[in-house]
């Protein structure tokens, strides 16, 4: 009986805040036309609701609850742990003619950061020896 109820009051929330005939082209022949496909609606599934209401679904099923299974934990077995894999080699310097750049840090305690070191400047040229005496 709530159910109807529920159903009734569903039609005429919907009814209320339908459009008015007033403002709909049709006038009351707009109006009609939503009451008679609101009617169809409740005669068509009004056997659905009966037997809804006449049998719910949580009494057809009651609810299954399994009984707890206790299983004897497996004897602990010797783990050993692998090898960390090597880290990849890291190029840390990269040369140039006039000097290189050298990488610094390892990127998890303290931070990566290039430095640019210059070449030593290039040594004096040899000195000039004197040609040898001409006889």
């Amino acid at each position: 009986m709530k159910k109807l109820m529920a159903v009734v009051a569903l039609g005429v929330m919907l009814i209320a805040v339908s459009p008015l005939a007033a403002h709909a082209h049709g006038g009351a022949v707009s109006a009609a036309l939503a009451l008679g496909a609101f009617a169809t609606f409740a005669v068509l599934t009004a056997p659905f609701w009966a037997v809804a209401a006449t049998y719910p679904v949580a009494a057809a099923y009651p609810p299954v609850v399994a009984t707890p299974v206790y299983v004897a934990a497996p004897p602990p077995t010797a783990y050993v742990t692998p090898p960390t894999p090597a880290t990849p080699a890291v190029q840390r310097e990269v040369i140039y003619p006039h000097g290189r750049h050298v990488l610094y840090g390892d990127g998890v305690t303290a931070a990566y950061r290039w430095v640019w070191v210059p070449n030593p400047p290039a040594p004096p040229p040899p000195a000039l020896t004197p040609p040898p005496p001409q006889r």
